[in-house]
């Protein structure tokens, strides 16, 4: 007698629209960073300065995806997904930022979006995955106001180029990570440390999004689906005094970035140094910020657990919050890590959709969610991650339960399909469904590929 997996109460059937990808981003993958007229960016700069980046690693060749196109596409096709976001590299478009459009480059992602449509996946464009051009940086970077509009320029010229083929596209990479880690701390590039700057970075690039947004829905291609990726972290307090610590590291590693796209204002933070500066924001600013868009993108990849700190002190699985001196953060014993240090916490996934839900009716798409594992080749070639296994079956447990309880959630992008540069950390992380031999180029999918290409196939996910 066959199975209805339906009705079978250890199998959990997704939507038949669903989306079950993967993702990249250019910089991280590309390679050929001085080939067909690509220009110079933030990135190469960055990794070009001693002790920035692990073992002073950079992305010059990266995955070698720019000459491994068909391949990388066979693979997706290979694993059954039915979609891929992907990155556009600003410099490859316009080398300089801003003036002549570098046709190679339109080629280029030409070549990328042909092939996923011939393999009947769909494209997910992102506009902005942190490369900006260096040219731009020495007019002031994300300081400097006119680069908002820079980036809605080079928005429109993608979606004129793209947009008769993209299914959707996304203006920006998490903006926290931008202002936060490339501005306010400066471990990312272009590696200033300075919190008022940072505070305008936030607004520019929030304004950068909203203007971007309506170019792309002004494209001769006519409005196309768009979209921002906002990373986002379900913050836990454990304990009943810790709750309003919580509440306000809440507001500043998500509502400062979420709240202004779908509610059109900052959040009432207490810490007024992680607000832009007031004579940044400019009447209309708001308003441009909050411009309508088609679905969120949401990122996630770990909790952050909050308790009062104890009179003992710190113990080796707790660690300091910086100007929250009344709580600490905590790792318990119980929690898998990742090789990144970042717990394991499904249900942290579910409660992030609960909130973003109760905000907003956008439909939302899991843009980015995986995990770094030290993976290695056995003997026989073989690459057995069942840390990711574990991972992708919590995470799109998570996913599915969501679903069920009415969240409009479209899709799902591992992040990520290759093992590549994962920014500072080099190439010292892997978070690939497909291990790349960093010498070689050469792909070999591992067992969480292959689980994962069951799951796309069927749409059902088996307790």
């Amino acid at each position: 007698m066959t199975t209805n997996l339906a009705s079978d109460q250890n199998a959990h059937v997704f939507p038949s629209d669903f989306i079950f990808g993967a993702a990249t981003a250019s910089y991280q993958t590309e390679g050929a960073v001085n080939e067909d007229g690509r220009g110079m960016s933030i990135w190469d700069t960055f990794c070009a300065t001693p002790g920035k980046i692990y073992r002073g690693d950079n992305g010059d060749i990266a995955c070698d995806a720019y000459h491994r196109t068909a391949e990388d596409l066979d693979l997706l096709k290979n694993l059954n997904l039915n979609g891929y976001r992907f990155s556009i590299a600003w410099p490859r478009i316009l080398p300089e930022g801003t003036g002549a459009i570098n046709q190679k480059g339109i080629d280029y992602y030409n070549r990328i979006i042909d092939g996923l449509l011939e393999r009947n996946i769909s494209p997910a464009a992102t506009i902005y995955h942190w490369d900006l051009p260096q040219p731009l940086q020495d007019k002031g970077g994300w300081i400097n106001r006119d680069t908002a509009e820079y980036l809605a320029d080079y928005a429109g010229i993608c979606a004129d180029a793209f947009g008769d083929r993209v299914e959707q596209f996304i203006t920006i990479n998490e903006p926290q990570i931008v202002s936060r880690l490339g501005y306010r701390i400066g471990v990312h590039a272009p590696g200033i440390a300075d919190p008022i700057q940072g505070g305008i970075a936030t607004h520019h690039i929030l304004l950068a999004h909203g203007l971007a947004a309506q170019a792309i829905k002004a494209s001769r291609n006519g409005a196309k689906p768009v979209g921002i990726t906002i990373d986002l972290t379900d913050v836990v307090a454990l304990d009943d005094s810790a709750k309003e610590e919580a509440a306000q590291i809440d507001m500043e590693v998500n509502g400062l970035y979420l709240d202004p796209v779908v509610l059109g204002s900052y959040p009432n933070i207490r810490r007024q140094e992680m607000l832009p500066p007031e004579d940044v924001i400019m009447d209309g600013d708001m308003k441009i910020i909050s411009t309508n868009i088609d679905f969120l993108g949401v990122n996630y990849y770990q909790p952050h657990i909050i308790k009062t700190i104890s009179q003992e002190g710190i113990k080796f699985n707790e660690f300091a919050y910086d100007y929250h001196p009344t709580v600490i953060g905590v790792r318990p014993d119980a929690m898998p890590v990742t090789a990144m240090g970042w717990l394991v916490d499904p249900t942290g996934l579910e409660r992030i959709l609960h909130k973003v839900s109760a905000l907003t009716n956008l439909p939302i798409y899991i843009t980015e969610n995986g995990c770094a594992v030290n993976d290695y080749t056995d003997p026989s070639g073989n690459i057995h991650d069942h840390e990711r296994i574990s991972y992708l079956e919590g995470h799109l447990m998570s996913c599915w339960r969501a679903i069920e309880a009415g969240i409009n959630l479209k899709g799902y992008y591992h992040w990520s399909l290759l093992d590549n540069f994962e920014w500072a950390e080099g190439y010292s992380k892997r978070f690939g469904l497909v291990y790349v031999d960093f010498p070689t180029g050469k792909r070999t999918p591992k067992d969480s590929a292959l689980f994962y290409a069951k799951v796309a196939k069927s749409k059902t996910l088996s307790a």
